[in-house]
């Protein structure tokens, strides 16, 4: 099967877990929209008692709609599709939940060993990561692969990160060993507003999803909540000069990186001014390693 078929026509499984790979809860977030939008039920769920810490990952009490309340434990559910073959999205598998506390290499053989049995073609794993980026221009995503034919088929990179990694990493490399190609979609969220969920990085996976399994994915109230999210940091900023200031310098920046005219040497002296601006040498805002961020809520 050709590797591009593994992902348009195959069984595909979409991964996203709440936690480190998950700033602005944009990567779950697209996850739970596939949940809503597509024909889903649950097919496999992890037993919590084997990898979660409850003093880390807290099981936590709710009400039904009869008032009925109960405990809801951590957990991770893969989802599978209910329609028929032909259906848009006929092919998508999803698997969502906490990032495990521990028993990563039991947890990961156990989550292989679920895509063997639904017999999954291709794995695209989803992740969200905090960056000196501006929330008032498109969101940037990146694209990898550790598998060169998928690379190749595809026109995208090897990620050349180095350093701790999540349950990610742990499950793309355990898929690749067991010759099941992935893909890996990052969305970068403004660290300034990491307290928030970010819809606006949401969508932008969720845009980018559609063009590697080739289906439309309805978007809900995605498009709506990215809006008000922006403008509801717009007025922020409006009340904090710092805040504005510094939001105006990653502009500046984003938009000389993405001129087409911007040449290597000329990114890279913006990027250099950048990170004087940022470490306050010019006498803007606080000194040191850390980028500025306004007061939490």
């Amino acid at each position: 099967m050709p590797e591009t078929s593994r992902f348009t026509s195959g069984r595909v499984l979409v991964v996203a877990f709440e936690g480190w790979n998950d700033a602005g809860e944009a990567a779950t977030g697209a996850v739970k929209t596939l949940k809503d939008q597509l024909s889903v039920y649950p097919i496999a769920e992890v037993d919590p008692e084997d990898y979660f810490d409850y003093q880390f990952n807290r099981p936590t009490i709710t009400a039904d709609e009869d008032g009925n309340r109960g405990i809801v434990w951590p957990s991770v559910t893969a989802y599978g599709p209910t329609t028929p073959a032909a259906a848009p999205g006929a092919n998508v598998y999803l698997l969502i939940g906490s990032e495990p506390s521990r028993g990563w290499k039991t947890f990961t053989a156990e989550i292989i060993e679920m895509i063997e049995d639904a017999e999954i073609t291709g794995v695209v794993f989803l992740g969200a990561m905090l960056a000196d980026v501006p929330h008032t221009r498109p969101i940037s995503v990146f694209v990898s692969s550790e598998n060169a034919a998928v690379r190749e088929a595809f026109g995208i990179e090897r990620s050349t990160y180095e350093g701790p990694v999540g349950i990610l990493s742990v499950l793309s490399a355990a898929a690749e060993q067991a010759d099941i190609p992935t893909v890996s979609i990052w969305a970068s969220v403004p660290h300034y507003v990491h307290n928030a969920p970010s819809p606006k990085a949401t969508l932008a996976l969720i845009e980018k999803l559609e063009e590697y399994l080739e289906i439309e994915i309805p978007r809900g109230d995605l498009v709506a909540e990215s809006a008000a999210w922006e403008s509801g940091i717009d007025a922020l900023a409006g009340d904090d000069d710092d805040m504005a200031a510094y939001i105006e310098q990653l502009e500046q920046a984003r938009d000389t990186v993405d001129s087409p005219e911007a040449s290597g040497e000329a990114i890279a002296q913006e990027f250099e001014q950048y990170l004087r601006k940022r470490d306050g040498k010019d006498g803007r805002g606080p000194a040191g390693d850390e980028p500025w961020r306004p007061p939490a809520a």
